[in-house]
């Protein structure tokens, strides 16, 4: 039995708990086993330099959660029927317990796939002074002024509290804010019932999946494209097959050829700036799309990213638009026009799928954050969004241009690319370079850039570079390009 003990405190919480979190570790270490009698409160007060009332509020919660027992005389032990822990040699007196690196039970999880991504992304691009990746709007001219007070009045609201739980489906107030715009720009049904508000449009993809497909289901996606969503395919059990992508978009007649031999569950594609290659679709392959997709009664899952940000000529309307058999699950999101941080985005389908869809979000996520749904709904209700992306499509119609200009100043005949009609990033070709060693001599320099293994379904190297130009102004764009020419591998 023992009768010394010596406790090292945590420097964190009410010092009771301390005391009570380094008996624990005690005990859990072994210095303690069970049976073994504590000292006395008074004891363990002036040993702690703490007052003994202090020492009994924590061996009282000690008590009440099962790690100690009083017995007659007001004699405290650890509880006698705890596991017996053997001794271990430890430096110091831990009060915490090291947890180890790897899970000691089999996990049954999705596994995120091995294909090889951009060695950038998970090299310390941070320290980049400017990184042009594709896709990212400019967050130093967001709105946050007009954010800020919309979401003083959300919070204050005292119309049905927004701190309460909520419709799984969003805001009812936002859900037909969406559903006026995409009805207004984008030529669908004006019906909040068509319409699931998510948290960013990888959630409102993922829902699409889980409600969609079983697995083993063949889903068709660009061979060129986006791997977080096809991952989440993959999380919902897809057979995900790649279909080529050229300069019309998605090769129709090769899905034709596939659907011959394979019962197609669903595609995936951006047909509007396609992912990363920023083509547009052409009208007869939507067309065949539609068709094929009413014939062989396939989903079309059409991820319309960026739709606000169209420069010449009006945007082409989505698949949705002229999809009069329900084929199309269309997904879109605020990020790029307001800001990703927000996370809204939303899922327009059938009623009931997007009934099932909704009782699938309450299982991960119950309901979305409701202050900024309502903060949102009145920025799309009073035009502070579309008069923000009014003002954000000229300016990344200059930097595009900018960006363009720089490229073909600093590189001449050695780069090849087309000037895209819409999107964030230039999709641009160059012959013979070993990107991958350019975007790591670039990184050093300062600069962080996408190659093209990062959007390839297999992985390989290829000669393209993804160039953002959306984050930063003309200058930045021409120094950083300046930077790229001075770092390029020769051949």
């Amino acid at each position: 039995m023992r009768t010394e003990l010596v406790l090292a405190l945590g420097t964190v919480g009410p010092v009771h708990q301390r005391i009570a979190d380094a008996l624990i570790a005690s005990i859990r270490s072994g210095r303690l086993r069970p049976g073994d009698k504590l000292p006395g409160s008074r004891v363990l007060a002036e040993s702690l330099g703490v007052h003994r009332n202090t020492v009994l509020r924590a061996l009282g919660a000690l008590a009440a959660e099962g790690w100690v027992e009083t017995a007659k005389a007001q004699a405290t032990f650890v509880t006698a029927t705890l596991p017996l822990v053997r001794p271990r040699a430890t430096r110091g007196l831990p009060t915490t317990l090291a947890k180890p690196a790897v899970a000691p039970y089999p996990l049954r999880g999705f596994v995120a796939s091995s294909h090889a991504t951009d060695h950038v992304a998970s090299r310390p691009a941070r320290r980049a002074e400017v990184r042009l990746f594709g896709g990212v709007p400019d967050l130093v001219r967001a709105p946050r002024a007009e954010i800020a007070r919309a979401y003083r009045r959300a919070i204050l609201s005292t119309r049905s509290d927004p701190l309460d739980y909520g419709d799984a489906r969003g805001e009812p107030e936002l859900r037909a804010a969406i559903a006026r715009l995409l009805a207004e720009s984008r030529g669908l049904p004006n019906d909040p019932d068509q319409v699931l508000v998510t948290r960013g449009s990888q959630m409102a993809l993922f829902l699409a999946s889980r409600t969609l497909l079983a697995p083993g289901d063949v889903v068709a996606v660009e061979a060129w494209g986006y791997r977080p969503a096809w991952e989440a395919l993959r999380a919902a059990g897809a057979d995900v097959r790649p279909i080529a992508v050229d300069e019309s978009g998605l090769d129709v007649a090769a899905l034709t050829e596939l659907a011959k031999h394979e019962r197609i569950r669903a595609v995936y594609l951006t047909p509007h700036h396609q992912y990363p290659t920023t083509v547009v679709l052409s009208a007869s392959r939507r067309i065949a799309l539609l068709e094929l997709a009413r014939r062989e009664r396939f989903a079309i899952l059409e991820d319309d990213y960026d739709h606000e940000f169209h420069y010449e000529g009006r945007p082409v309307l989505p698949l949705a638009s002229a999809d009069a058999s329900g084929n199309v699950v269309y997904i879109g999101t605020l990020s790029k026009v307001l800001a990703p941080g927000l996370r809204v985005g939303f899922l327009v389908a059938t009623p009931d799928l997007i009934e099932r869809a909704s009782g699938l979000r309450t299982f991960v996520d119950r309901q979305g954050d409701r202050v900024v749904e309502r903060s949102v709904a009145e920025l799309l209700d009073d035009g502070t969004v579309q008069r923000h992306a009014r003002r954000m499509r000229r300016i990344y119609r200059d930097r595009r241009d900018a960006m363009a200009s720089a490229i073909s100043d600093s590189f001449g005949d050695a780069a090849r690319f087309s000037v895209p009609h819409g999107g964030l990033a230039l999709w641009t070709e160059f012959p013979g370079v070993d990107v991958r060693a350019w975007s790591e001599r670039a990184l050093d320099a300062g600069v962080a850039i996408h190659t093209a293994a990062r959007f390839a379904f297999d992985g390989r190297a290829r000669p393209f570079l993804r160039l953002g130009y959306g984050g930063y102004p003309p200058d930045v764009l021409r120094a950083a390009v300046a930077t790229l020419a001075k770092t390029r591998p020769r051949r």
